[in-house]
């Protein structure tokens, strides 16, 4: 996300601002259409929205629809907004200011006039706000309005099938076939045997006695291709004539109801012209609920099976039990291939396994961060240290980006404030994704003692490659008996304000791959434990010392 100033549409320049990834995605969606919204929504909408799944003035829509802005940015009444190159896409125009989390100032229009606030009942009367209102993001300051086309994208992955939902519908409308159904697959894995079987029995199900044409959407990062290379390799397989089209739809919100996310895809389909729409789901992945008034049907195959002995994916009471193979989940395919185990026959294209073997190569050959975090004096630069040369011997390329070093060389110049502490873990968490991204080992070992900046450095390196965290669990008071550096005395003494572990708080990771207990253990026993769980993991070779 970035900030600045334009002249776009005449007068003072407006501020300018890249939106986050959720944000960018909604952006896109409305400027292109698959959205049917003018532009972002106010809190009342965004309440509403969340609470009932519709309007104020009684539309159906899923999903609150906001734009988040730091608070350099709550005050303003124009924003250029951008692609997270500096690129304008569009310009809004400010017509309310809103808080959305707990214990905010309310929220303001344009003139200055308060509105509903925190704790305030939503329109309908049922929804009590004292937690996010608009979900995605958390607290913050959102600003609402309409927003202005400047110029069309050119950011993100896979422009060329990025298409805008009304350019689809008059290719298909010229294509002399337009009262035909229209399937519309909305997906963001592999398309395997199960799901291409699905698929060709809904289009004729549907088509009325004539297959039903197919679109399948592509639900893709923008930084990043994703699945999208092995959903393209299944096209052979896919009725004549299907159509692809990629989007980027912003992630389930855990806060809404299960179906909302079945929902906005059902909506997104129907702006490209589906009559139908089927959403492929991860068949570990608990189904969610039947969506309450879709605008379009949404369909749903049900459980299918393999059966070994007519050699076809068929509905599963169809399948004698002692003849039925269940499809693997995405969790045992992902571990297949981080071990380089190939793909069986029975459950995917060759197509499709070869284009995913090149997308998720075995572990030895992809590219992985490992994230050290601890207190001052954990030991976590040592056994970094220790590590980084194992993994050097096993014949993979290292790079050890520690956190004093990383401070002299990529972040002169910054406090140990907060918010420079969090700028600090996201260069290191940027150098290690693009180490990553190009098949290296970053080892880092900052203390990182805040949880969110944490897994924005996970999220952002698990879009280039893989990444194992690893607290290094040292009780304080061993760390401040080490103290060689005697930063604890002074952080004790006050001349260091805002140190980790004494006057600022270390959150302690709930989410780490490892926990390394150094207390009474030699570096050399840390070091084997920590190059010991990334051996069984699959990222280093076993044939090597």
């Amino acid at each position: 996300m970035s900030v600045g100033e334009s002249g776009h549409g005449g007068g003072p320049a407006a501020p300018v601002f890249a939106p986050d990834p959720v944000g960018l995605a909604h952006l896109e969606a409305i400027l292109s259409g698959a959205y049917p919204l003018a532009g972002f929504m106010t809190a009342a909408e965004a309440a509403s929205v969340a609470g009932h799944g519709r309007l104020p003035d009684g539309t159906p829509w899923p999903v609150p629809v906001t734009l988040a802005v730091p608070a350099g940015l709550a005050d303003a009444a124009r924003l250029v907004l951008t692609d997270p190159e500096g690129a304008p896409l569009a310009e809004l125009t400010v017509s309310e200011r809103w808080w959305s989390g707990p214990g905010g100032p309310g929220t303001e229009g344009s003139s200055g006039e308060e509105s509903a606030g925190p704790g305030t009942p939503d329109p309908h009367g049922a929804l009590d706000r004292r937690g996010p209102a608009d979900g995605h993001g958390g607290p913050g300051h959102r600003l609402a309005g309409e927003v202005r086309f400047i110029r069309p994208s050119m950011y993100g992955s896979l422009r060329h099938l990025r298409r805008v939902p009304a350019d689809v519908r008059a290719r298909r409308e010229a294509g002399g076939a337009p009262d035909r159904p229209l399937l519309a697959v909305v997906t963001g894995r592999p398309l395997h045997h199960r799901a291409l079987h699905q698929i060709r029995a809904a289009a004729d199900r549907i088509g009325g006695g004539r297959r039903a044409e197919v679109l399948v959407i592509i639900d893709a990062p923008f930084d990043g291709e994703g699945m999208a290379p092995a959903i393209l390799a299944a096209e052979p397989l896919l009725p004549a004539r299907t159509r692809f089209a990629v989007a980027t739809l912003p992630p389930a919100d855990p806060a809404l109801p299960e179906d909302r996310a079945d929902l906005l895809a059902a909506h997104v389909a129907r702006s490209y012209g589906a009559t139908h729409v089927l959403i492929d789901r991860d068949p570990d992945a608990r189904s969610a609920p039947a969506p309450a008034g879709p605008p379009i049907p949404v369909l749903h195959p049900g459980d299918w099976r393999y059966d070994t002995g007519e050699e076809l994916w068929l509905p599963a009471e169809r399948v004698d039990p002692a003849h039925a193979r269940t499809e693997p989940g995405d969790a045992e395919v992902e571990e297949s291939l981080a071990l380089g185990r190939e793909l069986p026959a029975w459950f995917t294209p060759a197509r499709v396994a070869a284009e995913l073997a090149r997308l998720r190569p075995a572990r030895t050959r992809r590219g992985l961060t490992v994230f050290f975090t601890g207190l001052s004096g954990s030991g976590k630069s040592t056994v970094a240290r220790g590590v980084s040369e194992a993994v050097r011997r096993s014949g993979r390329t290292v790079t050890l980006l520690d956190g004093d070093v990383v401070r002299r060389m990529l972040s002169s110049g910054l406090t140990f404030s907060r918010a420079d502490r969090d700028l600090n873990i996201r260069r290191i968490g940027f150098v290690a994704a693009e180490i990553t991204r190009h098949g290296g080992v970053a080892i880092c070992a900052p203390i990182a003692p805040y949880a969110v900046t944490r897994a924005e450095v996970r999220a952002m390196v698990e879009d280039a490659g893989d990444f194992f965290l690893v607290h290094v669990a040292t009780p304080l008071e061993v760390c401040e008996a080490r103290d060689r550096k005697g930063l604890y005395a002074k952080a004790r003494a006050g001349e260091i304000p805002e140190f980790t572990g004494v006057s600022d708080p270390y959150e302690e990771p709930t989410d780490a791959d490892l926990v390394l207990h150094t207390e009474g253990r030699s570096v050399a026993e840390s070091v084997a434990e920590a190059v010991a769980a990334l051996r069984t993991g699959g990222w280093l070779p076993t044939d090597r010392p």
